[in-house]
């Protein structure tokens, strides 16, 4: 028996309708499913967020959860240096001085020069910055005290982001104190507002557009580009990573063709402790941003 006419017209008509009423879910799903295996097979925990700036589309996997930040905390003690000068309580050619006692271990460079050197805050910011370097860090906050960066912070809407202590020791913010507070060590931060920050800076809303433009300049300036971004060497990034023994963290901007991706990812209780530019979380925050950087684009 035949079907009445217009029958087969009616119901591909009928299939194309429900497959563009669809269309929108089922691009979101298909990012979900391209992270979702990807963080499965991840030994550790993997907090994410990220947003397409021109678009306003975003991805979060626990993104409002409070993660170690490592030494992308820096990003606050920056914004507050900055913020500083602009304000005429400090000068950029302000004097610190490197001393024995001053000197940390970890990443960086002045743990190798010599007693007694000086640099401007500005040249310490920028090695805090560019090089990840934890003296010149705590060069830094001998200035602006911890406390003053949380402050900032706040004062910016960002509730979570707070910074504990000098890295190492010493200079305990307010926040560091709190015993429910000392599981995150040097700082903590949830995915979401390290996100936020990034929009704010790009979009010039910190202290003020100039301002705000020459922090994204020097953090396009960061030396190593082991994680977010690794593999896309041809789109420009402001970024600024962190490391301990089982946790990596990376915060970055991707100036991509098809938008403004800013992203902030943590994978922290890594079953191993491996210092290598291979370490599986770098990998991960690698293959997570090529994808959140494609699944994001503008269509």
């Amino acid at each position: 028996m035949k079907p009445p006419k217009g029958t087969k017209q009616f119901v591909k008509a009928f299939v194309v309708f429900v497959l563009l009423l669809f269309s929108g879910s089922t691009a979101a799903q298909s990012l979900d499913d391209r992270v979702k295996p990807i963080v499965a097979s991840f030994k550790g925990k993997v907090s994410l967020f990220a947003k397409n700036l021109d678009t306003g589309e975003t991805y979060a996997l626990n993104a409002d959860e409070r993660v170690r930040t490592a030494s992308t905390i820096k990003i606050a003690v920056m914004i507050e240096a900055f913020a500083r000068v602009e304000e005429g309580k400090a000068k950029w050619t302000d004097e610190v001085v490197l001393t024995k006692e001053k000197k940390v271990s970890g990443s960086g460079i002045l743990g190798e020069l010599s007693d007694g050197l000086k640099l401007t805050l500005r040249d310490a910011v920028n090695l805090m910055m560019i090089l990840s370097d934890n003296t010149a860090t705590n060069l830094v906050l001998d200035v602006l005290t911890t406390d003053a960066v949380n402050a900032r912070m706040e004062s910016l809407g960002f509730k979570q982001i707070k910074i504990m202590r000098k890295v190492g020791s010493g200079g305990e913010s307010m926040a560091g104190k709190d015993p429910e507070n000392k599981k995150y060590g040097l700082g903590m931060a949830t995915p979401r507002e390290m996100v936020l920050v990034m929009e704010k800076l790009e979009r010039g809303e910190i202290v003020r557009p100039g301002v705000s433009k020459e922090m994204i300049e020097l953090m396009k300036r960061e030396q190593g580009r082991n994680a977010i971004g690794r593999s896309l060497w041809n789109v420009p990034m402001a970024s600024k990573y962190g490391a301990l023994d089982r946790l990596r963290s990376a915060v970055g901007m991707l100036y991509t063709r098809n938008g403004r991706i800013a992203m902030a990812i943590s994978c922290d209780d890594m079953p191993e402790t491996i210092w290598s530019v291979d370490n599986p979380a770098y990998l991960l925050i690698s293959r997570l941003s090529e994808v959140l950087a494609d699944g994001l684009a503008k269509n």
